[in-house]
């Protein structure tokens, strides 16, 4: 394989100062993430104690890898970037958790203070601050990677990106649930494991789901009121859905909990799964309609372009793949996979308009880089 053609990248180089910007900001990124998080992890370890941050240190983030795994399963067709996925993580799990924590702490004390009730300052903060500030504060980092037009490109990509915002959020909160379940009684952590770690685990990613969703029909559409409308509409689901849950606990104890996640929740992530493959479909049909020229010209078999367009050909493809030339072969199948994605997707970005810098030489990067895996793989 000539190591040229490895990647579209190689044929599309950045300058060596972009090169360098690069470096420096992601050193300063990860410098300015450890930072965060030792903050975060000393404000807990004040209310929870040095046993139990450790301890729920250590039960938040067991079942996270699992999470993450099914979450990155979603996005069948064309994989997000890392640095996308991550940065989309570490936000939920450090700064929107330090922005709820203070406008939280701080709404509550007002409210307590103004109607000289502890209780209804807690109320108000689980059941109206902590739905507006967390979904905003989730939100935002949402509506700036959906300005990444050659990545964000629809429903899938939304919801992934969603889903990774709150699995970072729902990590750093659990682990001050579990510390404080620690701290006032060792038995009870078993039973807030299994109510926020079995029952509830998407919980968050859930609420942000729906953020995720306005902002990815937003992307898919061309009309001027849903692009403006849908990403608000979505901000306002989360908030309404984050704050009926919260709300079933408080106002009517574990019988409201029961109804809430037996009513709302359950038929919410139903709901979800069917949006997901739904969505799925739309992107394979993309995929479909734009690789047609490739079959038309030859460049691809009428095997390739049928295994290409359906998530059950690529997974049967990697399969056949490592059975004949183990590790390599099914990392090249996987590459070629991903490679036809993102010309498909490359070209439906510049057919509605999206992608104009550069298109041609992507476009030819990404058919070269092809070719050559597809030709290893023949």
């Amino acid at each position: 394989m000539n190591p040229q053609y490895s990647n579209p990248a190689a044929v599309i180089r950045p300058s060596s100062h972009k090169s360098a910007f690069r470096i420096v900001f992601g050193a300063a990124a990860a410098l300015v993430a450890i930072l965060l998080a030792l903050i975060v992890l000393l404000l807990i370890g004040f209310e929870t104690g040095p046993v139990g941050l450790l301890v729920g240190l250590v039960a938040a983030t067991i079942p996270v890898p699992l999470y993450l795994m099914l979450v990155l399963w979603i996005d069948r067709y064309e994989s997000e970037p890392l640095w996308m996925l991550a940065t989309a993580f570490f936000w939920g799990a450090l700064i929107a958790v330090l922005i709820a924590l203070f406008l939280n702490t701080a709404s509550s004390l007002v409210v307590a203070a103004v109607t000289e009730s502890m209780e209804a300052g807690q109320a108000f903060g689980a059941v109206v601050s902590a739905p507006i500030v967390e979904e905003t504060a989730k939100a935002f980092i949402l509506f700036v990677l959906y300005f990444k037009k050659d990545e964000f490109d629809g429903v899938v990509d939304g919801i992934v990106y969603a889903a990774m915002v709150g699995l970072g959020f729902a990590m750093t909160e659990n682990i001050q649930y579990y510390g404080r379940a620690v701290m006032e009684s060792g038995s009870g952590l078993t039973g807030v494991f299994i109510l926020r770690g079995t029952l509830s685990p998407f919980a968050h990613p859930l609420f942000t789901s729906m953020t995720g969703i306005g902002l990815g029909l937003a992307r898919q559409s061309r009309n001027t009121f849903v692009k403006l409308v849908m990403p608000v509409l979505g901000l306002l689901t989360a908030i309404s859905m984050h704050a009926i849950w919260n709300g079933s606990v408080v106002l009517f104890g574990g019988l409201g909990f029961l109804f809430a996640y037996l009513v709302i929740m359950v038929p919410a992530f139903v709901i979800i799964l069917a949006v997901i493959v739904v969505a799925l479909r739309r992107e394979g049909q993309v995929v479909k309609e734009f690789l047609h020229p490739d079959l038309q010209g030859g460049r691809l078999t009428q095997q390739e372009y049928e295994r290409l367009c359906t998530i059950r050909g690529r997974m049967g493809a990697s399969f056949n793949a490592f059975s004949r030339g183990g590790v390599g072969s099914w990392r090249a199948c996987r590459q070629a996979n991903q490679l036809a994605s993102e010309l498909a997707f490359h070209r439906s970005r510049v057919a509605r308009g999206l992608s104009k810098q550069n298109a041609d030489e992507r476009e030819a990067a990404y058919q070269t880089a092809l070719q050559d895996l597809l030709t290893r793989l023949r």
